[in-house]
């Protein structure tokens, strides 16, 4: 039997988003592997305190981090409840740690450890993404919006080999690219479910609902993911993530519809050949990967039955129904703030969808809108090269000029942009 490399000491984890997908399931990852991993931190949003509580009492974290600080109370009573529940007595619990309000997953994120998982949701991942850069400490990103908001800030924070990817189709591309050299790589293909309209025309979507957009045919999700894999808003920012990962050309990147989801992305090398990574879509793989990389952790997930009948297939995306890869295209090559722009107004856009305030189509439509106007328009410098206080967020800031700074104003302007376009249905940028 072919031996299987495992971790030989027990590693520190900080788990951001804990209450999240990702955060749940690499909670049972460790949770079957105690003897070689320690969660040392949680971090949630606050609006699940009675998990958040379980959670800390399975696991006994140091330090716990709240995005709500006005949920600390709760989660301290959601504690005593839980602990009666299990018949404790009195003294047989100590409070963790905990720190709250917006900065405090980032604040964690710097604590001693050897993992840090960034499991957050959307663009308030970044403060945590260069804290734990910054902290020297090892990233699993789960948290793909950081860095495509970030870019270049991520990226020149990293060391080589820092970022280990969580999502399935980064985590697949890093396991083919191990077949050979960067510079024998001709391209790599990223593979998308399609989601729940795959096949369908502009016209057919242009009635779909909420509820409809959230049945996703292969993965369970958050809202705003499900959603983003419904517009393929998810795929864009993938092809965005992938360029930045393992510095490939945009145009490099293919996007195909696979249904199946069993074929998580794959590698063509200049000779012809091509690589691709396989397994049933189970996210503890990746998640297991990202604990341990470059280290495998034996059954992490299920493999592939092989002794069932089955079918792959895959189909060239229809870019025409859905603009969104195009789209973050345009953005990637801009550079700079224009994809925390993409990124700001989409979740927007997403919020509106939901609230019934915009038509499925409108929301990459709008991102659209929005998008363009940033990117028509070069934000002013005052005389010292830095960028004008009245201009900041609506004018492109190049990737030579970005800052942190730069990037939640961008972030604001796209948000409060995109929700004047949606308040009133229209897209129509004056």
């Amino acid at each position: 039997m072919l031996a299987v490399c495992q971790t030989a000491r027990v590693r520190d984890v900080v788990i951001l988003g804990s209450t999240g997908s990702i955060g749940t399931q690499a909670l049972e990852v460790i949770g079957e592997r105690t003897d070689q991993f320690r969660v040392v931190g949680l971090a949630a949003g606050g609006g699940n305190v009675e998990l958040l509580a379980r959670q800390i009492l399975e696991v006994r974290p140091a330090a716990v981090a709240l995005a709500q600080a006005a949920a600390v109370q709760d989660l301290q009573l959601a504690l005593y409840a839980e602990a009666k529940n299990r018949g404790w007595n009195a003294g047989e619990m100590t409070l963790p740690k905990i720190l709250a309000g917006p900065d405090a997953s980032t604040e964690l994120a710097a604590y001693d450890c050897d993992v840090v998982l960034n499991g957050i949701t959307g663009a308030a991942g970044l403060g945590a993404t260069l804290a734990t850069l910054q902290a020297g400490t090892t990233l699993a990103l789960a948290n793909k919006e950081s860095l495509v908001v970030g870019g270049r800030l991520v990226t020149e924070a990293a060391a080589e080999g820092q970022i280990v990817a969580v999502d399935s189709e980064h985590s697949a591309i890093a396991q083919c690219l191990r077949a050979g050299r960067r510079e024998e790589v001709r391209k790599v293909i990223v593979t998308a479910s399609g989601g729940p309209f795959r096949g369908w025309t502009r016209e057919q979507m242009a009635d779909v609902t909420p509820e409809q957009a959230m049945k996703h045919p292969t993965w369970n999700m958050g809202r705003v993911i499900t959603i983003n894999s419904a517009t393929l808003v998810n795929k864009a920012l993938e092809v965005l993530e992938a360029a930045l990962l393992y510095d490939i050309d945009l145009d490099d990147i293919e996007p195909v519809a696979h249904p199946q989801s069993i074929v998580h992305s794959m590698v063509e090398f200049v000779d012809g050949s091509t690589m691709a990574q396989c397994s049933p879509p189970d996210m503890k793989l990746p998640i297991a990967l990202g604990l341990t990389w470059p280290d495998r952790l034996a059954d992490a997930s299920p493999p592939c039955d092989w002794t069932t009948a089955s079918e792959w297939t895959f189909e060239p995306i229809d870019h025409e129904a859905f603009p969104a890869i195009t789209l973050a295209k345009r953005a990637g090559r801009a550079g700079g703030t224009a994809p925390a722009v993409f990124n700001a107004a989409n979740e927007a856009c997403v919020d509106a969808f939901c609230a019934g305030r915009i038509g499925f189509l409108d929301i990459v439509d709008t991102v659209g809108a929005v998008l363009d106007e940033h990117l028509s328009v070069a934000a002013a410098t005052e005389g010292n090269g830095s960028v004008s206080s009245t201009d900041v967020g609506s004018g492109l800031i190049g990737p030579d000029r970005v800052t942190v700074d730069a990037v939640w104003a961008a972030d604001r302007w796209a948000r409060a942009r995109a929700a004047q376009l949606t308040s009133d249905g229209s897209t129509t940028v004056a």
